[in-house]
């Protein structure tokens, strides 16, 4: 399991390895007449909602619905996650906070493996909105490379030992104690040593 985890990439997925606010605000704008009116990451404000409890309800249901067959890849994510893979025989293990729906995490897994081939070593799908930490702890110690959009988790990872690399988003344009990201390309670049 040692030599495995040398060449393990942990990441997140939504923001990451796919564009999935794109696809949400689609979604809340076509299916429930909902407009973004801000950048901001919490989806009860991004929607004028008022209440979190209404944004919670929308996401949890977006994320175990049949849109996780087709999110589309994040920006340059597609090239660099197989370069990564078939020129230096990375793996990636996905840690998401997307439902216990079992269906709709078969459907992100089928999404994963049609997007980007035979990468995966492995799939931890946890609840809507759940903590990774649990999931992290596993990981203490191994120096792996952990991508997420989200700094908390980023912190989180960095606590274990892991390597953290914040994918750059608008919701998290304040952080700047965690190495920030803009693309795949930089990961590839700082993963290989070429930057």
């Amino acid at each position: 399991m040692e030599e495995i985890r040398d060449k393990v990439i942990l990441t997140d997925v939504d923001g990451v390895l796919f564009d999935w606010q794109f696809h949400f605000y689609q979604h809340c704008r076509k299916e429930l007449g909902l407009e973004r009116l801000t950048s901001e990451y919490d989806v009860s404000n991004s929607l004028g909602l008022g209440s979190r409890k209404k944004g919670s309800l929308i996401v949890r249901n977006f994320n175990k619905s049949e849109a996780m067959k087709s999110l589309s890849p994040f920006k340059d994510a597609i090239k660099y996650v197989r370069k990564l893979h078939e020129e230096h025989g990375y793996i990636f293990h996905v840690i998401t906070s997307q439902t216990h729906d079992n269906l709709a995490k078969e459907y992100r897994k089928q999404n994963l493996i049609n997007t980007f081939g035979n990468v995966f070593e492995g799939f931890t799908i946890l609840n809507t909105g759940q903590d990774k930490d649990k999931e992290l702890s596993k990981w203490e110690g191994t120096e792996c490379w952990w991508i997420d959009d989200k700094e908390a988790n980023i912190k989180m990872g960095n606590q274990f030992g892991l390597r953290g690399l914040l994918m750059a988003h608008e919701h998290n344009m304040d952080c700047f104690d965690e190495e920030r990201v803009k693309s795949w390309k930089e990961i590839y670049d700082i993963i290989t040593g070429e930057k």
